[in-house]
């Protein structure tokens, strides 16, 4: 899933990933890296989705005990690198931050798997990325 030397970063939640078409995912992110946060689903569904997206080991985000400390985890994740974070209940703050860092940044605001719609979204804005590091 991740290459040597990633171009961006995706962080999502285990049941983001859940339904994705056969493929998708190995496809979507064969320039990326992907970290899962851990949701209600824990262990568990990083397992069943690493089992699922055939992949012998998966990053995980550390957990944090409020929301505001989570988006810093994540932000700092993030580094310097373009970054798709799809979450439900981004704050303000996190809005802010994504306009304003250099690195393209794509919020996605799903309570679970991502919708079609969402998936093509995602897509487009890899392509755009992808163009923009030619």
């Amino acid at each position: 899933m991740s290459a040597v030397t990633p171009i961006f970063r995706m962080v999502c939640t285990a049941a983001t990933l859940a339904g994705a078409p056969p493929g998708w995912v190995a496809e979507t992110l064969r320039e990326g890296e992907l970290a899962l946060l851990v949701d209600d689903g824990g262990l568990e569904a990083i397992n069943a989705a690493a089992h699922a997206l055939e992949l012998v080991t998966v990053s995980v985000v550390r957990s944090e005990k409020t929301a505001a400390r989570q988006a810093q985890t994540v932000i700092a994740f993030a580094g310097s690198l373009p970054l798709v974070w799809v979450a439900q209940g981004l704050s303000e703050s996190v809005r802010t931050w994504a306009r304003e860092r250099a690195p393209m940044t794509l919020l996605v605001e799903v309570d679970g798997p991502l919708p079609d719609v969402e998936n093509g979204r995602i897509e487009r804005f890899l392509a755009l990325l992808a163009r923009q590091t030619e």
